[in-house]
């Protein structure tokens, strides 16, 4: 059955994460702090579930199951684990300095596919800053060092930050989220991550939070990064809405739309369409049907489900594969 699915979030309280998520997205959880909401997920760590139509309180991989992988789309044919997972991401205090593995390293140590990330920066406080790769390049032997010895912030890129930046972290980027950044993330389908510097904090346990150094000093890429963090394409003005692409690559695609009016997208055969509000209040029309979506909502639109018509006032972010 291909309807638009309204989705509710999973959710964790990474010790980092702070309260905006719930008190500005509206997001209805007990949880405290809460860091993170899946937005999209099949993952095993935290899955999605369906509110709206006759699934209802199914989980969206529940449905993928039910109804067939032809509803993620013809691009996803081969794979064998759902390919995205979209979030929503308040950074109160830092996060740690990490790195991801890429698909061969994470499948043959982790199980699971890599990650490779996108970052669409929707709000920091004046003095936010991320970490992108290094500021120079460097050995091995000089990472370890540095990670051993608690120096390794000398050698990071730290770049300020504001609404709107876009960062694109290909699997093996040393990078973290800095405090006061409130972050959409498009990335992979897994959860492998390789932590190396975590500002000497204590986990729920009382106790230093574990280090990965081996798995780190095999997946890192020693250098400075070289894509800048800007969206692929300048920002395209129509009568309605204004477009801006900020991703494109065999992983995913992504854009930003400001609208002010009607947009008409289509979900074709090849990929499903993923709408994250990020602001405003839209309704969102599917044949005679329609319902609203406001900020903080997702919505998981199946592939070759035609067309349908978002209408009002506000930001989304639009996932393709």
């Amino acid at each position: 059955m291909l309807y638009p699915l309204k989705l509710q979030a999973a959710f964790k309280d990474y010790i980092w994460g702070g309260t905006r998520l719930r008190d500005e997205f509206n997001k209805q959880t007990t949880i405290n702090p809460v860091a993170e909401s899946w937005e999209l997920s099949c993952h095993h760590d935290g899955k999605s579930t369906i509110e709206n139509g006759s699934f209802a309180g199914k989980t969206l991989i529940e449905y993928i199951e039910t109804e067939g992988k032809q509803v993620i789309g013809t691009k996803a044919q081969d794979k064998k684990d759902f390919p995205i997972l979209i979030k929503f991401i308040d950074a109160k205090q830092n996060l740690s300095v990490q790195v991801h593995p890429d698909d061969k390293y994470a499948l043959l140590n982790e199980g699971e596919s890599g990650k490779t990330e996108m970052w669409y920066v929707m709000d920091a406080q004046p003095d936010s800053k991320l970490i992108y790769g290094f500021n120079k390049k460097i050995s091995h032997q000089e990472f370890e060092k540095r990670i051993t010895d608690n120096t390794l912030l000398e050698v990071c890129n730290q770049v300020p930050i504001k609404k709107g930046d876009v960062f694109f972290i290909e699997a093996g980027t040393l990078h973290a989220i800095g405090a006061g950044a409130l972050i959409a993330e498009i990335q992979q389908s897994s959860n492998s991550t390789y932590r190396v510097y975590d500002y000497g904090r204590l986990g729920k346990d009382g106790k230093p939070r574990q280090l990965h150094i081996e798995k780190a000093l095999a997946v890192t890429k020693l250098e400075p990064p070289t894509r800048k963090p800007e969206p692929v394409a300048k920002v395209n003005y129509f009568t309605d809405y204004d477009l801006t692409i900020l991703a494109q690559c065999d992983l995913f695609n992504v854009s930003h739309f400001n609208l002010h009016g009607n947009c008409n997208l289509k979900a074709k055969k090849d990929s499903f369409h993923s709408i994250l509000v990020l602001n405003g209040e839209m309704a969102l029309t599917y044949k005679a049907n329609s319902f609203t979506v406001k900020k903080g909502e997702s919505i998981f639109i199946p592939a070759n489900m035609g067309e349908y018509i978002l209408n009002g006032t506000g930001e989304f972010i639009l996932t393709t594969l």
